[in-house]
């Protein structure tokens, strides 16, 4: 993705990025810590090899010009993360509510079908970019459709429990670490 001047960039939320970086690391750090020498080395590069993974997929990004709506991610993962997505604001048609099994709701942005193009298309709106409201005031702005009533795919208290646990995990596992009988 390539911005232009005027555009306004849109990256994960951090209170998202790091929890779902900090519950990799709970999960996976004591690994080679406690595998069998013969697996650690191996374990570690797995690890080393998913963190990196886990950065790339947590590098998402949002990008509004007056032009389009662009999803994608930087250069340094794109070749790897293919997935992206980029649509004029003049073939943005509607917003499609649609309800997930756990409850809460995701939209849609719906494109008119022109010759040549997917008729009714649909691409997931992102719901967990930094400046969220800004983010819905601008695509609202652009397509003139309103955005109102719509909210995170999670409430934030979510995220906030979870990176306490993560935090609270780590902790733990840093003190059974320093305390381990050599």
């Amino acid at each position: 993705m390539i911005a232009t001047p005027t555009a306004q960039r849109y990256p994960m939320a951090p209170l998202i990025r790091f929890t779902l970086l900090a519950l990799y690391l709970a999960l996976v750090l004591p690994l080679p810590v406690l595998a069998p020498g013969s697996l650690r080395l191996p374990l570690l590069l797995a690890a080393i090899t998913g963190l990196l993974l886990v950065v790339a997929i947590t590098s998402e990004r949002v990008e509004l010009d007056e032009r389009e709506l662009r999803v994608g991610y930087p250069p340094w993962c794109s070749w790897l993360l293919r997935r992206g997505w980029q649509l004029p604001w003049d073939r943005v048609t509607a917003l499609t509510p649609v309800t997930t099994s756990q409850g809460g709701r995701v939209y849609y942005v719906r494109s008119g079908g022109e010759q040549g193009d997917r008729s009714g298309a649909a691409w997931l709106l992102p719901q967990r970019v930094a400046r969220f409201e800004d983010f819905l005031e601008r695509f609202s702005t652009a397509t003139g459709i309103t955005t109102e009533g719509i909210g995170r795919i999670s409430p934030p208290w979510t995220y906030r429990l979870l990176a306490l646990l993560c935090g609270l995990l780590l902790t733990g596992e840093a003190v059974a670490l320093i305390l381990r009988p050599a």
